[in-house]
């Protein structure tokens, strides 16, 4: 993967989460088809975190502005990505 920013998404999650497993799924997926990366940030390491997104993770994050949570869908977020990387 080829990325000259940084990873474009971000998934806050927790260990155990099987939605969060699913949303990481997904994410793998589709950065990998369009070239870009993704990280994944533990919120349970993070009191403000946990506060913020305990009753909501999985939360997916592209380019810094909130894209989903519960669910990532595969093509929504395909298109998310894939409107800014053209002609890239």
């Amino acid at each position: 993967m080829t990325s000259t920013t940084g990873p474009r998404v971000t998934l806050y999650s927790r260990p155990g989460c099987h939605l969060c497993e699913d949303a990481r799924a997904v994410i793998e997926k589709v950065c990998a088809e369009v070239g870009t990366s993704y990280t994944e940030v533990d919120i349970d390491q993070d009191p403000a975190l946990q506060r913020k997104y305990g009753e909501e993770i999985p939360v997916t994050f592209v380019d810094g502005r909130q894209h989903d949570f519960w669910r990532v869908d595969e093509n929504r977020l395909r298109a998310a990505l894939g409107a800014d990387s053209l002609g890239t």
